[in-house]
């Protein structure tokens, strides 16, 4: 697998509960907030992208996520 990070995010992001589950399970937290900090642009829906933030502890009630990864066009 040459990019395996952009598996996981896909997984992040579209997976059910179970393949969540399944995920956090495997990999740990702290693999998954790194896939999220390192993420590039439409990786993640903007769902996503909170609900993950807030599950990995890198967002709580007094702060919000960070804006989404964009492209940037010279």
């Amino acid at each position: 697998m040459e990019r395996p990070e952009r598996v996981i995010a896909q997984t992040m992001n579209i997976g059910d509960y179970d393949d969540l589950q399944a995920l956090a399970g495997m990999l740990g937290d702290d693999r998954l907030r790194s896939v999220l900090t390192h993420a590039e642009a439409g990786w993640f829906d903007e769902r996503s992208w909170a609900y993950w933030h807030y599950r990995l502890g890198l967002a709580d009630a007094d702060n919000d996520p960070p804006s989404m990864p964009s492209r940037k066009f010279a």
